[in-house]
């Protein structure tokens, strides 16, 4: 499959290691395995050299033919995943190589020893037992390393994009604005002598914020975390806004142990502020609402827009990368179910999060931290 380095020949998403042979027990790749496997059965039914190459009997039964191979074969490697899990690419690769061609080899014995003691017309197999023998090892070699070669290339692809994920997570974390942390500097240096309690508690929260940020990089938190995280944030603008920034909760319906990729909901929260809030002389409300359908989870942050955005549609380039990084951190941890979606309607810039429910397993070991 090529040279890959240690650190590269495997992955960890959520606590699972990975190798580049993809979920075999999953529906979706059931389904890809059928649609592969048909397939191949039309473009062996058309190359082959005779009047039977158009017959749908003929097709009919080599559909089932290549159809019980590929079964087989994904529900062998589906039970063995965990094992194959624990291997580099290279020997995990040979490994399902090898058990293609023998699961090809017992079909192949077994349809021909069918075709020697019941075989008539189409049944009938025209040829000796080593030519069929061949045939089917060279097609199955053939199918099984182009297949192989597939799924290789697309787990670099992951390998790729979790890296990107990793350095945009990084800037992301080290891009906590300076004039914010300037201004809540100050905010907490004019409360020392008016009221040193509320200057210790910003200190604490300020101290929170960055703990939580700088750790946890490449890890799902529980929401229950993420809003902890996101009230420290709001805590901090809230002594330099004051009653310009409300913040109105409605997210009982989000499992608290559901699982998001570490420091999502706190960039949203940010964006909400200094886009929303902060140019508005009056302030306003930020939204934050969640809903939950079945498996489905959907999380909105809606804030209200200056008038000159409001107009122009004008926005920070900030706002491009937080949204650009979650957006693609959410594609990453939940595949084509994680999704981040943006529109403006009414004075209201709206940001909706859809991710599925899983829990963090986890949960009660961050929550204690």
């Amino acid at each position: 499959m090529g040279q890959t380095s240690e650190n590269e020949s495997n992955i960890t998403i959520a606590g699972k290691t990975e190798t580049f042979l993809p979920d075999f027990c999953h529906i979706k790749i059931v389904f890809a395995v059928i649609i592969i496997a048909e397939l191949l059965a039309f473009v062996l039914t058309l190359a082959t050299p005779s009047a039977r190459g158009g017959d749908w009997s003929y097709l009919s039964l080599i559909s089932i033919y290549i159809l019980w191979i590929a079964l087989t074969s994904t529900a062998m490697l589906c039970w063995l995943r965990p094992h194959l899990a624990r291997l580099n690419d290279n020997t995990a690769g040979l490994l399902a190589f090898f058990l293609l061609l023998l699961i090809t080899a017992l079909f192949s014995e077994l349809a021909f020893q069918v075709s020697q003691h019941f075989g008539e017309g189409a049944l009938q197999i025209n040829m000796s037992h080593a030519e069929f023998f061949s045939r089917n090892f060279a097609i199955c070699a053939i199918a099984s390393l182009l297949t192989l070669r597939y799924f290789y290339l697309q787990h670099q692809l992951k390998l790729n994009i979790e890296a990107e994920n990793q350095y945009r997570l990084q800037a992301l974390q080290a891009r906590i604005r300076p004039h914010f942390l300037f201004n809540a500097l100050n905010t907490i240096a004019s409360l020392i002598r008016r009221q040193p309690e509320r200057a210790e508690e910003a200190v604490e929260d300020l101290s929170d914020l960055f703990r939580h940020t700088l750790n946890n990089v490449d890890a799902r938190l529980p929401f229950s975390t993420e809003v902890e995280i996101a009230q420290r944030y709001l805590d901090m603008e809230q002594l330099r806004l004051g009653e310009r920034l409300k913040v109105e909760w409605n997210i009982d319906a989000i499992p608290q142990d559901a699982a998001l990729p570490s420091l999502t909901l706190q960039p949203m929260l940010e964006n909400a502020v200094c886009h929303g809030i902060e140019p508005i002389s009056q302030g306003g409300v930020i939204l934050v609402h969640g809903e939950r359908k079945g498996d489905k989870l959907k999380l909105t942050i809606t804030n209200p827009l200056a008038e000159a955005e409001q107009g122009t549609q004008r926005k920070r380039q900030g706002l491009h990368i937080a949204l650009d990084n979650t957006r693609q951190r959410l594609l990453a941890h939940f595949d084509e179910d994680g999704r981040l979606t943006t529109k403006q309607h009414n004075n209201q810039f709206e940001v909706t999060l859809r991710f599925p429910y899983q829990p963090n397993q986890d949960h009660e070991n961050t929550h204690r931290r």
